[in-house]
């Protein structure tokens, strides 16, 4: 090893970030790797998605792995999936009380759903109304669902944790998930929805 070289990270997260890439996604989902944030742990690794109807982006999101040894405070282990998901929704739905506990239980359900086990779940929903003003006083008035959390998957491999994340993705933007004894079936090649540039 050459001064400056980093040691290669630990087996256990190498082999939990690839697994990060190994599910197998609906056709509505588009994935690419993301930069990882630096300062929350030892080791990091991160995904980011994107769900379309048409040519429609109606939900984006992230799902960052973090890894530390020693673990950290309220992880209970050295692993830590950290998720964003931001969808567009009706007024109407925002404004419904009970949106809150209906979109925390989307995840919960999913994660129940792909037998992803986890500990030490905790995050937030959010409601965001965009109004314009001045000269954007004319563009419509625009309402999205917000969810962040966080919880500590029990294994390394996290293919149903993203599979729960993507479920949870589609949930938010109107597309009811597939049932668990069905798959999606693939873009033909001819499809032009498979040539979408990210």
């Amino acid at each position: 090893m050459t001064l400056g070289d980093q040691p290669p990270p630990p087996a256990a997260f190498t082999r939990a970030a690839e697994s990060l890439r190994l599910a197998g996604v609906r056709p509505e989902i588009e994935l690419e790797d993301l930069p990882a944030p630096q300062r929350l742990a030892p080791y990091a690794a991160a995904i980011g998605a994107s769900v379309y109807r048409d040519d429609d982006e109606l939900a984006v999101g992230r799902l960052i792995l973090l890894y530390d040894p020693e673990g950290q405070r309220g992880w209970e282990g050295p692993f830590r999936l950290v998720a964003y998901v931001r969808a567009d929704m009706e007024p109407e739905i925002t404004s419904d009380p009970l949106l809150g506990p209906v979109a925390w239980s989307w995840l919960t359900e999913a994660l129940d759903a792909h037998q992803a086990d986890y500990s030490a779940a905790g995050g937030t929903v959010t409601r965001a109304v965009s109004e314009g003003f001045g000269n954007k006083a004319d563009d419509p008035v625009t309402t999205e669902l917000e969810l962040r959390a966080s919880w500590s998957p029990a294994e390394e491999d996290l293919s149903g944790h993203v599979a729960a994340w993507c479920d949870l993705m589609c949930v938010a933007a109107g597309i009811p998930p597939l049932p668990p004894d069905v798959s999606a079936l693939p873009r033909r090649r001819d499809d032009p929805e498979s040539d979408r540039t990210k």
